[in-house]
């Protein structure tokens, strides 16, 4: 297992002998609260940079129309970024935004609650800030549907486009959208993309 520091030209990487458990790998988290951490399914602890101030109201706004949403729809639950989720292929992410439903959380423990729970959300969303490289964050999106997201959205406010990911079929780009219908497990909810696309 190793560190990486994510969009270094030369990423620090420290080995250890055997990978993280579960357990290990929160405390970690929670030793160093003040970094943010991933993991991916190799078990390598990435550490990424933390948001800028657009970015950091872009993905506040995304947040508050999905919290907004959820919690007039009550069917389950809206998280932000600082939620984090152990899946099925051994990774720990954390989408910009996600929703679980609510029968789905009931059958978690008090403990898994507290902790990141062993469970990949219904519905993602990755927005990129501009360290992010496109590739990569594509391929993530691809690991959120394959650990068993119904519905995934990764959004490029540079660029004004959206990538409608859904299981068993190609991804669908969108240029320009003013808004997102959602579907599947977020039927009804509607992002309206004019806070997030705006520059400041």
């Amino acid at each position: 297992m190793q560190i990486l520091v994510e969009e270094s030209e030369r990423p620090m990487a420290i080995q250890w002998e055997r990978r993280m458990t579960d357990d290990e790998y929160f405390q970690f988290c929670a030793n160093n609260s003040e970094l943010r951490v991933e993991r991916t399914p190799e078990g390598d602890i990435v550490i990424m940079p933390p948001a800028g101030f657009e970015s950091g109201h872009r993905n506040h706004e995304l947040n508050r129309q999905l919290g907004n949403w959820a919690l007039n729809d009550g069917r389950g639950l809206a998280c932000d970024s600082n939620t984090e989720y152990l899946l099925p292929s051994g990774a720990a992410y954390a989408p910009d935004a996600s929703w679980v439903l609510q029968s789905r959380i009931d059958n978690l423990t008090r403990s898994e609650k507290r902790k990141f729970p062993r469970l990949c959300p219904d519905f993602v969303v990755e927005l990129m800030s501009p360290s992010d490289r496109l590739s990569k964050q594509k391929a993530k999106m691809c690991e959120w549907i394959e650990n068993g997201a119904q519905l995934g959205w990764l959004l490029d406010p540079d660029h004004r486009t959206a990538y409608i990911y859904r299981p068993g079929r190609e991804p669908e780009q969108l240029v320009n959208p003013e808004r997102l219908a959602g579907e599947g497990p977020v039927a009804g909810f509607v992002l309206v993309l004019a806070g997030v696309w705006a520059e400041l």
